[in-house]
C-alpha cells in the first residue's frame, strides 16, 4: 500500500525546523512521523502528514523546497529479529531500500520504507502477509 511522504530541504540554520512545523500547524496539518538526515550544508526532513497535498501547497507558498514521494508503511511485531526477517526477504528478492525510519508502539513496530521498486516491494510484503499500513491510517498515526 503506497502512501505519500514529504521531503523538505532545510538549510542548516537555527529555526528552520520550527518554521516548517509552525507553517504546517497553522494550516491544520498534523505530523504523524518524521526523520531528519543532515550533512554540513543542509538537512532533509522526511515526514508523514495528515494531508500531504495541503502540506505541499503551504510549504511551496512559503518558499520551501519540497517534494512528494511514494513510500510503503507496514507493521511488524516489536520483537527482536522481526524486522530483520522482512528486510532479509526483500534483499533476497533484489529490493533495495533507499531509506527507512520506524517507531515502536507497544507490541507493534511501524516501519516506513522507500524501496527502489515500489510495486515489487508491495507484492513481496503482501505475499509474506506483512501487515501493510493503509495511507489514511499512516497519516493518522
Amino acid at each position: 500500500m503506497l502512501a505519500k511522504q514529504l521531503s523538505i530541504f532545510l538549510e542548516n540554520k537555527s529555526g528552520r525546523l520550527t518554521e516548517v512545523t509552525d507553517i504546517l500547524g497553522k494550516a491544520g496539518v498534523n505530523l504523524s512521523a518524521m526523520s531528519i538526515a543532515e550533512n554540513s550544508d543542509f538537512g532533509i526532513l522526511r515526514c508523514i502528514v495528515s494531508d500531504p497535498d495541503k502540506a505541499y501547497q503551504v510549504l511551496k507558498e512559503n518558499r520551501f523546497a519540497v517534494k512528494v514521494t511514494d513510500i510503503i508503511g507496514f507493521q511488524c511485531p516489536n520483537t527482536s529479529g522481526s524486522l530483520a526477517l522482512v528486510l532479509k526477504r526483500l534483499s533476497e528478492k533484489g529490493v533495495f531500500i533507499e531509506y527507512m525510519y520506524s517507531f515502536a508502539n507497544g507490541d507493534k513496530a511501524n516501519v516506513v520504507i522507500r524501496p527502489t521498486n515500489l510495486e515489487e516491494c508491495d507484492r513481496i510484503l503482501s505475499e509474506m502477509k506483512v501487515e501493510l499500513i493503509a495511507a489514511n491510517d499512516l497519516y493518522k498515526l
